[in-house]
């Protein structure tokens, strides 16, 4: 049992290395508190790994992938959106940091967006096909702390790197980020075979496009000069 553990671990560990999974959970970093984003993958890892492992290898390929694809496109969606509206809600010329979500809310879009993301991925796939032939119950605990110890660490580079950049350069690169996870999910499901370079290029086309409406309007607004205030009345002699 150890050994199938330990096989688990390693399989989906090296599986998340680089993964769209482990890619939002530093980009969920950037954003939410460390704790939390790590209890949300915690509890949306037990709960898919416990599908992977008990009854994924039957279902799978009965899973409805566009259908999974288009719920999570449109929830990385809405909240990127939230993310670049709170950003932008502070004022243009403040240095206030915008108000990060309440914690709750936090918790249930982390595990929503890793539940819905990791649903017929390669990780699950891989967990069904190692309980397949060996214990389910060691698979699902190897499969759970591979997938957690994979977001721990893209958990970490997300705080390490967000100690040198600006507050508000974090929610809009977060803001960002979402839009083009979102873009990426619905071309993974409908068009597979564009992959690489291409599929990459194609996903980041919104963001970039949102991103520099978002700064020539900023700029448009710091060029406008705003309105002089009623002057004050001179003293009479």
């Amino acid at each position: 049992m150890i050994t199938t553990i330990l096989l688990s671990f390693g399989v989906l560990f090296l599986a998340e290395l680089g993964d769209k999974s482990q890619l939002m959970a530093l980009t969920f970093a950037l954003r939410y508190r460390w704790w939390v984003v790590l209890a949300g993958i915690s509890v949306a890892s037990v709960a898919v790994n416990l599908i992977a492992a008990g009854v994924g290898h039957f279902l799978g390929a009965a899973l409805p992938a566009d259908a999974i694809a288009v719920v999570t496109a449109l929830t990385l969606l809405v909240v990127g959106l939230w993310t670049l509206r709170d950003a932008l809600g502070t004022g243009d010329d403040t240095d206030e940091t915008p108000a990060p979500p309440s914690t709750r809310n936090a918790f249930l879009v982390v595990i929503s967006a890793f539940m819905l993301a990791e649903l017929g991925d390669r990780t699950m796939f891989a967990a069904a096909a190692l309980a397949a032939d060996n214990n389910w119950l060691a698979v699902w605990i190897g499969s759970v702390a591979g997938m957690v110890a994979a977001g721990g660490l893209a958990i970490l580079v997300g705080k390490l790197a967000g100690k040198h950049l600006p507050e508000r350069a974090i929610a809009f690169a977060s803001g960002l980020l979402f839009l083009f996870f979102a873009g990426k999910t619905v071309l993974d499901a409908f068009v597979p075979t564009l992959g690489g370079w291409a599929g990459i290029g194609l996903a980041a086309l919104a963001p970039a496009l949102v991103g520099a409406g978002i700064g020539v309007w900023r700029a448009t607004r710091t060029a406008v000069p705003e309105p002089a205030g009623d002057q004050p009345a001179k003293a009479l002699p």
